[in-house]
C-alpha cells in the first residue's frame, strides 16, 4: 500500500458551501470621512451592534486610483423587504444627519467562512474575519508524523477487530486513551450475537507500542464467527456482505432467519454502543464500591498496575492535560475517584456512525471520532447529518475521516 495516499481529513461541523453561493444579509452602509471613522464606529457599536454578524468587519476600505482611500461603514441591518426610502432606527438616523451621510443598501455574508476559499469570496462583497476552527484539541489543524502513525495504527487495529471468515462484514469500534496510547475497550456489532447476550466485548490496556503486533480478539462478539474483511473477495461479494453493518442497515437483523443456530438479537447493540458498555464495565472493575455489581458483567480486564489506574483518572479536560503530573504524584495509589465517562478519549470506527451512536458518543464526552468509511444513507457525522455542529448540544467532539486506500470499496446499496 502507498502510505502517501493515507490521509486524516477533518470533517467540519457545518457542511461546505460553494464560495460563490453563500447566504447573504442586507445592511445599510454609507461612505464616511476617514477623520470621523473612530467616532462613528464607537457610536454605532453602542446603538446598533452587529450581534449576529460578528464575523463582519464594520469598515470597508477601498483604494482609489489617485491613492486616496475611501471608507464605507455598516450602519445597521436592513430588512429583506426594506428599500432606501424606509426609515432606519432613530439613533442611526441622527448619525446620518449629523455627518451628512448618504446611506445605501448592500449585501454582506450572513455566516462566518468555514474555509480560506469561502473567506476570500466573502471579502469580495464586504470584509470579514476568518478564524480556522481549533476546538482547543491538538491535531485539528494538522497531525504530526507521530500522531498520524498512531491514528493509522489504531485504525488498522480496528480493522483487524472486524475480521472473520463467513464473508460478512460488521462495524468495529475501539475506544482509545490518546495521551497514553492505550486501548480502553473494543467491540463489534452485536445486533445478532451467537453468545446469547452475554457481553464479552474486550476492555484493554494495550500500549501503542504493542499495536504493531496487535491481533483481533478470539472471543469478541461479532455478527458471524470469523469475518473476512475487505482484502478478500470481489466488489460484488463485498456489496452483499456489508449489509450486516448495523449503522448502514439498522433493520438487517429483522430480515434474517436464524433457525439453524441459537442467536441473541438486540437492534440497539451497534459496535459503538457495545464499546461504551465495555468501557463502563471496565470502570466498575477498576473502581469497585460505586454501587454496581461487577460480577454480572463478565469483564476481561488486563490492567492491574496502580500506574495505569492513576493515568485513567479524569473528571474534565483540564485533569486530562495534567494527568502526567498527577500520575507521578500518585504512583502506587488508587484512591482517586472513578473517571467521568469517556472524557478525553478517542473512538475509532470502520463506518461513520448513525445518529443513535453519534448521540451516545456525545453523552459519553468522547473527544475525537475517527472513521474510515462514509455512511451515505444514515451517517450522522458528515454524510447525511453533522451532529458535531449542533449548537444546542452541551458537548461537541471533533470528527475525522481516516482515508486508507485498502478500505475503499463500493458502499451503495
Amino acid at each position: 500500500m502507498n502510505k502517501q495516499q493515507q490521509q486524516v481529513i477533518h470533517i467540519p461541523p457545518n457542511p461546505p458551501v460553494s464560495p460563490t453561493h453563500q447566504p447573504t444579509e442586507k445592511v445599510y452602509a454609507a461612505l464616511i470621512e476617514p477623520k470621523h471613522a473612530n467616532t462613528i464606529i464607537r457610536r454605532l457599536n453602542q446603538i446598533a451592534p452587529l450581534q449576529n454578524l460578528q464575523h463582519l468587519k464594520r469598515i470597508q476600505k477601498k483604494q482609489l486610483q489617485g491613492g486616496k482611500p475611501e471608507l464605507y461603514v455598516v450602519l445597521c441591518l436592513a430588512s429583506e423587504n426594506e428599500t432606501q426610502s424606509n426609515r432606519m432606527p432613530p439613533d442611526v438616523e441622527d448619525i446620518v444627519n449629523s455627518y451628512h451621510l448618504t446611506p445605501f443598501i448592500t449585501e454582506v455574508n450572513k455566516y462566518a467562512a468555514l474555509s480560506k476559499e469561502e473567506w476570500e469570496e466573502q471579502c469580495k462583497l464586504w470584509p470579514t474575519s476568518y478564524h480556522p476552527p481549533t476546538y482547543n484539541i491538538p491535531g485539528i489543524t494538522g497531525f504530526s508524523e507521530e500522531d498520524s502513525k498512531a491514528v493509522f495504527n489504531f485504525m488498522k487495529s480496528t480493522v483487524e477487530l472486524a475480521k472473520s471468515g463467513d464473508h460478512l462484514i460488521v462495524n468495529a469500534a475501539m475506544i482509545v486513551d490518546p495521551l497514553v496510547g492505550q486501548i480502553i475497550a473494543s467491540a463489534c456489532d452485536e445486533v445478532c450475537s451467537w453468545h446469547m447476550g452475554t457481553s464479552k466485548a474486550k476492555t484493554e490496556t494495550c500500549d501503542f507500542k504493542q499495536l504493531e503486533g496487535f491481533t483481533s480478539h478470539d472471543d469478541a462478539n461479532i455478527t458471524a464467527k470469523d469475518i473476512t474483511f475487505l482484502s478478500n473477495g470481489s466488489a460484488n461479494n463485498l456489496q452483499q456482505c456489508y449489509k450486516a453493518v448495523s449503522c448502514l442497515n439498522p433493520w438487517w437483523f429483522a430480515q434474517q432467519s436464524f433457525h439453524s443456530s441459537p442467536c441473541y438479537c438486540h437492534p440497539l447493540r451497534h459496535a459503538a454502543i457495545v464499546a461504551i458498555e465495555a468501557s463502563a464495565a471496565r470502570d466498575r472493575h477498576l473502581f469497585p464500591g460505586s454501587g454496581h455489581n461487577e460480577k454480572s458483567y463478565g469483564v476481561d480486564c488486563n490492567s492491574s498496575s496502580s500506574g495505569s489506574l492513576a493515568k485513567r483518572q479524569r473528571v474534565d479536560l483540564e485533569n486530562v492535560k495534567n494527568r502526567g503530573e498527577q500520575d507521578a504524584n500518585t504512583e502506587g495509589s488508587n484512591s482517586l475517584g472513578r473517571p467521568y465517562l469517556c472524557t478525553g478519549y478517542d473512538i475509532y470506527l470502520i463506518w461513520e456512525p448513525c445518529a443513535m451512536c453519534a448521540m451516545a458518543l456525545v453523552h459519553q464526552r468522547i473527544r475525537r471520532i475517527f472513521y474510515a468509511l462514509p455512511n451515505p444513507e444514515t451517517g450522522a457525522l458528515g454524510s447525511v447529518h453533522r451532529l458535531q455542529g449542533e449548537k444546542s448540544l452541551n458537548h461537541h467532539y471533533a470528527v475525522f475521516r481516516v482515508v486508507m486506500p485498502e478500505l475503499e470499496f463500493p458502499v451503495e446499496r
